[in-house]
């Protein structure tokens, strides 16, 4: 591997390879973590605003107060919230927008929901008063205390006609989750409320949110549990299409970066195969005096895991180097209006660095293997001779 005046350019290939597989791996490295590290934060978001798990009615009738607390009496170490949904119509002014109000006892969604929690703060929220997404606040220009109408579905009578159910609800908090899909549709109320406006029972229920620190476990257990007239949701299952989309979207970075190191790699072969044939005569003369084609093609190819193995060292190193710099200075701004964070999210897995490594490895072992092997193709009398 030393410089040859005569043939530099085997040289600078090594190099070349050396340089390529160093920053192929850092940059695979550093775009791992930073999908984890997007995944990780619309995974804590998304897990709040839509709860671990959700009990539901698969028929007509409603959840009842008498399921409610079987459950916790059954499960004392998970949380419950009972809550009524319905779509509505927000007009204030000459605006209407479309959205989704929960009726919620604030006292038990405090428990499981923090974001909820931190919007009623110490505030006592009375009956047809909501707290509302920031973007819902944006949208019609709210103020604590500002009323705005909500349109429901549920039809009253009004003569000889039927007209659409309407209800202004005073304004006193909002909360901001930081995904504004859920910011310009969420809005939250009392339980009665929405009881008196829909026509519920005082014990009866949408649906039951449940907090849950294993809920792929406990989801389990639940459905064992509840009657034939309830089932129960998992926020995976909820979302799932879109947590699918995000891991096509990390298999095909990581494939994609992966060919960036094998580019790479092909340099290796290169320097390889230029080293065999300027060392033609000495790999001849070793072969005549007793050594064997496999020590030989060992030589050459620990010569290519010096260099791909070196690359590979270097690449993690700058990879958590630049990890560091990424994660402790803001040299990448983003929009929290978007993503609901200012900084950019880094998170590399533990699995995720083993499979780079782990191909980064694979791919630097064939690049060696193949011009290794080249040299059993050497005829050692011709080239003697000549």
């Amino acid at each position: 591997m030393r410089f040859d005046k005569n043939q530099p350019f085997i040289t600078v290939s090594a190099l070349l390879a050396f340089v390529g597989v160093s920053v192929g791996l850092m940059v695979l490295i550093v775009a791992m973590a930073i999908m984890n590290g997007f995944d990780k934060n619309f995974e804590d978001k998304l897990f709040t605003m839509n709860y671990p798990l959700s009990i539901y009615p698969k028929t007509l009738q409603n959840i009842n107060e008498n399921l409610l607390n079987k459950l916790r009496k059954k499960f004392p170490d998970l949380k419950f919230s009972p809550y009524i949904s319905s779509q509505a119509i927000i007009k204030r002014g000459d605006k209407l927008d479309g959205g989704m109000l929960f009726g919620v006892n604030f006292k038990d969604e405090s428990k499981i929901n923090p974001i909820v929690k931190k919007a009623v703060g110490v505030k006592k929220i009375k009956k047809f008063q909501v707290i509302v997404g920031k973007g819902i606040k944006d949208m019609f220009f709210l103020r604590n205390g500002d009323k705005i109408t909500l349109i429901f579905t549920q039809n009253s009578p009004a003569g000889f006609s039927l007209i659409p159910t309407m209800k202004r609800f005073k304004m006193v908090g909002s909360f901001n989750s930081g995904l504004i899909a859920y910011d310009k549709v969420y809005m939250y109320t009392t339980l009665q409320s929405l009881q008196a406006i829909l026509h519920f029972k005082p014990d009866e229920f949408s649906g039951i949110h449940i907090y849950s620190k294993n809920p792929q476990i406990d989801i389990k257990k639940i459905k064992k549990f509840l009657p034939g007239s309830a089932g129960v949701i998992g926020w995976w299952q909820q979302n799932g299409n879109f947590f699918a989309a995000l891991a096509l979207e990390k298999r095909s970075l990581f494939i994609v970066l992966m060919l960036i190191i094998l580019i790479a790699s092909l340099n290796i072969i290169s320097s390889l195969l230029m080293i065999v044939m300027s060392r033609r005569k000495e790999i001849a003369l070793l072969l005549s005096l007793g050594a064997s084609k496999k020590e030989v093609r060992k030589t050459f190819f620990y010569l290519g895991m010096v260099i791909g193995g070196s690359g590979i060292i270097t690449g993690v190193i700058l990879g958590f180097i630049a990890m560091y710099i990424l994660g402790s200075f803001d040299i990448i701004s983003l929009p929290a209006d978007v993503y609901g964070m200012s900084r950019l999210p880094l998170d590399l897995s533990f699995n995720d660095f083993i499979y780079i490594v782990f191909g980064a490895i694979v791919i630097v072992s064939f690049s060696s293997y193949y011009p290794s092997k080249q040299i059993s193709k050497i005829d050692v009398l011709t080239t003697l001779r000549d």
